[in-house]
């Protein structure tokens, strides 16, 4: 499948049926902690990247395979309100299941009237925000020059009047960055204004855009937890990976999952119940040599991501 992929553990949302709407590292921010590396179509213009009705034909095939679904989530490769189909694709779920949809966001476009829109239909919008200034913003997030954090801020206020289901937020929590008590008392103070839902704490648990990026001390985590009022994720996913393509071939399996997140290595295992361990490595080890996926170890764990020049 190309744009479907999963159904993937998450740690807000269960077992999620993940959608791609949007041209692999397509984004307005190029974050430091990024699990996909940095951005390389780094634009602020929406467009219908594809047409709605080949994201729903595919959506609707794997539905056919996978009934025990949490959420269905559109997340992207990156940003998915660039996507300039976004309303019309929640609404064509929305008509072929009654599964819940969430939409994984950087927030960033929710000053824009017709992106707010957009939303309006999801069950559930989980924006981010790293930063409670625009130097820290820059740092952290490294958005396009022309995206200013207050406006930003602003435009989640505006959705929060505006939306009737749940506004969920995550904030990353980097080391040395934003992880001292004075930072993250002005982020509460923007949380306290807006007013969302839920408010979850993250670390850059997978292997970073950035090799500076570290995961801050378990003490800062529980201030961070403490200080936000938050539900602390910052952990890794205890349910395994599995495939709702069952057609899809073992090569395939691996692209379509690390094309959107590095891969743990017992997660690959996991996609595999089939083959032992020693086939599954065969596999791997000829990806690798073939310049298609590529091994590194982060947090004194292997990943598995997919080469930029594949």
């Amino acid at each position: 499948m190309k744009y479907i992929f999963g159904p993937v553990p998450s740690r807000r949302l269960g077992r999620s049926l993940g959608i791609s709407p949007i041209p692999p590292k397509t984004c307005n921010f190029s974050c430091v902690y990024c699990q996909l590396g940095r951005t390389s179509n780094f634009t602020n213009t929406r467009e219908m990247f594809y047409p709605p009705e080949e994201l729903l034909e595919e959506a609707k095939e794997a539905l056919k395979q996978d009934k025990e679904i949490d959420f269905i989530t559109i997340v992207g490769d990156g940003e998915p309100t660039l996507y300039a189909g976004l309303g019309e694709l929640i609404i064509g779920i929305k008509k072929i299941t009654s599964i819940p949809i969430a939409v994984i966001t950087n927030g960033a476009l929710l000053y824009r009237k017709d992106v707010r829109t957009d939303l309006l239909k999801a069950d559930v919008v989980l924006p981010t925000l790293d930063a409670p200034n625009q130097q820290l913003f820059k740092i952290i997030n490294r958005p396009r020059k022309e995206l200013d954090l207050n406006k930003i801020i602003e435009g989640m206020r505006s959705f929060k009047e505006e939306y009737t289901n749940q506004l969920w937020l995550e904030v990353m929590i980097v080391k040395d960055k934003n992880d001292n008590p004075e930072i993250l008392t002005q982020i509460k103070k923007i949380i306290d204004k807006i007013g969302f839902d839920k408010v979850f704490i993250n670390a850059p648990i997978r292997p970073p855009a950035e090799k500076w990026v570290e995961i801050p001390s378990l003490e800062n985590l529980q201030n961070a937890k403490e200080i936000l009022e938050a539900e602390d994720i910052s952990h890794y996913e205890e349910v395994l990976i599995e495939n709702v393509d069952k057609k899809s071939d073992s090569e395939q399996r691996i692209i379509e999952i690390t094309q959107r997140h590095p891969l743990r290595e017992e997660q690959v295992y996991s996609l595999f119940p089939e083959l032992n361990k020693k086939e599954i490595d065969r596999i791997l080890n000829k990806m690798e040599e073939k310049g298609i996926i590529y091994s590194v170890v982060y947090n004194e764990k292997i990943f598995w991501k997919i080469s930029k020049n594949r």
